[in-house]
């Protein structure tokens, strides 16, 4: 699997650094009213316009946890259909000889299965397993007036009305929400990638569709991967890869979506090239055979449970080594 890039992988999970990276470029676009929120409003920061344009302007933020939890639960309830959790608590036990329990996300982690060990875990006395996946806080391009709007909310009784007899009920409120077709560019980064932990990040990326709160009925975000860089180190952040994005779209919102990935694309060639490491850049058709080779995988249920199995072995093998298991 993606034999053309072998010299970017690691044939096993290591334990220490390696400097091999793969980062994901990526451009989140709202498809519906999304609420990014942390304290009841709006997550807003005051930064500069552009790398080019200086004048600071208000913009929406996506911080980084309204974007790994949705991802992360989206690779846990597949781990959970496909019986991985099972497989784990029949083979294993923790290092005190103990019998695993259930494997919950923020409360018990199990320590060994994809989820555990690749975007890692810290929970009081449990232990902890730093994470390879990096993401930072993505930034609408558009400044905040053009990105969000105020809607009435109502609580209508069970016959669809906002009365009972003659009076009419006070169940109204008033929500900031983020509009939709939003780009929020954002870079996700996975730390000494093996193919099968490449494949799983890249899996809940595509299959991920709703973000922020009330996720239920609105929030919904489609990702589209448009590069993908191997390098020897990190790469830019996503303040500046939204920034220079500003620079070449200007404030003309709605963007038309192939003057969005036009622009990411620029944006992406512009800042690697100051960043000082060595790096390929996967774009274009080159990229497009890359993700179909990924699909083929993950699209046919045989070979999908196939592989999710080999990387589980991987990450299981991971944490025997690491101590945090031992098989019974």
């Amino acid at each position: 699997m993606f034999n053309q890039y072998k010299k970017h992988f690691q044939e096993a999970i290591p334990r220490i650094p390696g400097a091999k990276y793969a980062h994901f470029v990526i451009l989140r676009e709202t498809d519906s009213y999304a609420v990014f929120k942390t304290d009841g409003e709006l997550n807003i920061a005051r930064v500069r316009a552009g790398i080019e344009k200086p004048n600071v302007v208000s913009r929406l933020v996506l911080f980084k946890r309204k974007q790994t939890t949705p991802e992360r639960l989206t690779g846990r309830e597949l781990l959970r259909r496909y019986g991985i959790y099972d497989q784990v608590k029949a083979q294993y036990k923790t290092s005190k000889d103990k019998d695993l329990e259930d494997c919950a996300y923020n409360e018990n982690p199990c320590g060994g299965c994809p989820d555990c060990v690749i975007y890692g875990y810290a929970i009081g006395e449990t232990g902890s397993e730093k994470s390879k996946v990096f993401i930072d806080s993505a930034y609408a391009v558009p400044p905040y007036e053009e990105s969000h709007g105020a809607f009435t909310l109502n609580a209508p009784y069970e016959d669809g009305t906002m009365t009972r007899g003659t009076e009419t009920t006070n169940r109204f409120s008033e929500q900031d929400h983020v509009l939709p077709e939003v780009p929020f560019p954002s870079v996700v980064t996975l730390r000494d990638p093996t193919p099968n932990t490449f494949l799983y990040v890249l899996n809940n990326l595509y299959r991920t569709k709703r973000y922020g709160a009330q996720t239920t009925r609105t929030g919904q975000m489609r990702n589209k991967i448009l590069a993908v860089i191997f390098s020897d180190g990190e790469i830019f952040s996503n303040l500046r890869l939204t920034q220079k994005m500003y620079d070449l779209l200007g404030d003309r919102p709605p963007y038309q979506l192939e003057d969005l990935i036009q622009a990411t694309e620029q944006a992406v060639e512009a800042l690697i090239q100051e960043d000082n490491v060595l790096h390929e850049l996967v774009k274009g058709d080159t990229l497009t055979a890359l993700q179909n080779e990924a699909q083929s995988i993950l699209s046919e249920e045989s070979s999908f449970v196939a592989w999710l199995n080999d990387l589980t072995q991987e990450t299981l093998g991971y944490a025997e080594a690491s101590k945090v298991l031992k098989k019974k």
